[in-house]
């Protein structure tokens, strides 16, 4: 008897299937307004996000972009950098960009993407690597490519990724940990430092 096969566990949806209606896709990428902590490096991880789709990306587009990088804000794409996405942006926390299309009659008429440069940790400023940049900025031209959010993991499309989160690996994924080591020391210091004060006292 034969056996149906269990549905994919995962969805990879789009907003649009075929959300331009012309090639090539205009992009400008505004390296001239750019905040403090911003590294003229992410212009070239740009680069490298747009190339990405163009070679296929991800595999779930219905089509294959072609981009054509140019100096006017009137294009297709506009692509900017912000010091802090939650105070410009009123994003979440750790949210690195934010992408908003404008569409009609079913198509989209213009894109805009803003990027985070780093954000606070423990009260530290934390700027993004290259290799965070070029992660966040792939995901960000799925979105403007058409592509929504997915729930693989593995997935550039996913809505948080590894690769941004682990800007600092160790303090990502041992953070709490280290955290509580650091007041287990504290709090033992201070109970043998009263106890030392009390022992004195009492002798």
């Amino acid at each position: 008897m034969p056996v149906a096969q269990a549905a994919s566990e995962f969805n990879y949806p789009r907003i649009l299937d075929h959300p331009w209606d012309h090639s090539p896709i205009t992009v400008y990428i505004d390296n001239k307004s750019v905040p403090p902590h911003y590294s003229p490096t992410y212009y070239t991880q740009v680069q490298k996000a747009l190339n990405y789709w163009a070679e296929g990306g991800n595999g779930k587009l219905e089509y294959t972009p072609v981009f054509k990088i140019v100096d006017s804000e009137k294009a297709d794409i506009r692509i900017r950098w912000v010091e802090d996405m939650q105070k410009e942006q009123g994003v979440p926390p750790r949210v690195a960009g934010n992408t908003i299309p404008y569409i009609v009659n079913g198509r989209f008429i213009r894109v805009d993407i803003t990027l985070g440069v780093g954000f606070f940790q423990w009260g530290e400023w934390i700027p993004y690597s290259d290799t965070a940049m070029l992660a966040i900025a792939k995901h960000e031209l799925g979105h403007a490519l058409g592509l929504d959010h997915s729930n693989d993991k593995q997935d550039i499309m996913y809505p948080t990724n590894e690769q941004i989160n682990n800007t600092n690996p160790i303090l990502s994924k041992y953070g709490s940990l280290l955290l509580f080591a650091i007041y287990a020391i504290l709090a033992i210091a201070v109970f043998l430092s009263v106890s030392y004060i009390l022992g004195r006292v009492a002798k």
